[in-house]
């Protein structure tokens, strides 16, 4: 499978010089890789968070995953997090007690940039998504920079206490998650001896006051798949919110990049 990524790879934009699995490129506050599909251009892309411990070329070996996306026409950035105190492995620097090494938002946004201009990507129509801590990562980032991304898509991770107490603007969110998930339960759960996850249900309710919307309650629900799905509809106008529940445990689950892009392209259109 890794030799069909290069050579998907070698079949894009080549002259860019980085992005294959194993040549990352680098950007002055780090790296990222990338894969593009085999033909055309002004591709819109999927920028995935890796987990704990995770790397860029650790995202590009989820080949279901990946394969989906590029089937679907859409680039795929694995950005790669900081390395861990212990070097193994890599995290995200999003925790809300002073201490970050990085600003990660801007970090993010500046691949978003970079990988716009050397693969030849839609810089309007990139979806953030991410898994366990990277889900984390991509909340705090729909938080605080609501429109540096198309739409945000974390799965099994959310807000940290202590939650934030407001969002800088309306989001276009799907927040998936595994109702048997202990790693990172829907309620959270203490991490060490002074970090805990938050919790999801609280995180949704940011959410609804983020956006506006009228009733606590969904007033919109769907099955597709093993996916349950609670929607917010009245809400600010363009923006989008949605909650899809299955009963996995900790992961990515089959067909999630589906659900992904299929909620993605039928978002309204972003008013100006």
């Amino acid at each position: 499978m890794r030799l069909a990524g290069l050579l998907i790879m070698l079949a894009g934009p080549a002259a860019a010089g980085c992005g294959t699995v194993d040549a990352a490129c680098d950007i002055a506050s780090g790296s990222y890789h990338i894969e593009v599909p085999a033909n055309g251009t002004d591709f819109p892309a999927v920028m995935f968070l890796h987990g704990w411990g995770g790397s860029g070329t650790g995202t590009l070996s989820n080949r279901g995953m990946v394969d989906a996306f590029l089937a679907r026409g859409y680039a795929v950035i694995a950005p790669d997090g900081q390395l861990r105190q212990s070097g193994e492995g890599r995290t995200w620097d999003f925790y809300p007690d002073g201490t970050a090494k990085r600003d990660e938002t801007a970090f993010l946004m500046a691949i978003a940039d970079d990988a716009t201009d050397r693969f030849n990507l839609d810089r309007s129509h990139i979806l953030l998504a991410g898994f366990s801590i990277g889900g984390s990562m991509t909340s705090y980032v729909a938080c605080a920079e609501p429109t540096s991304f198309a739409a945000f898509a974390p799965v099994a991770g959310s807000f940290w206490r202590p939650h934030p107490t407001v969002c800088a603007g309306p989001v276009r969110l799907l927040h998936t998650h595994g109702w048997t998930d202990s790693t990172v339960p829907l309620e959270g759960r203490m991490i060490g001896d002074y970090r805990q996850q938050g919790d999801v249900f609280a995180a949704m309710e940011i959410w609804r006051a983020t956006n506006g919307c009228a009733n606590q309650d969904p007033d919109s629900f769907g099955k597709t798949g093993i996916f349950w799905l609670r929607r917010w509809t009245n809400c600010t106008p363009s923006s989008a919110l949605e909650f899809a529940l299955h009963q996995g445990s900790h992961g990515v689950p089959k067909g999630w990049a589906t659900l992904a892009l299929d909620w993605f392209e039928a978002l309204p259109a972003q008013q100006p």
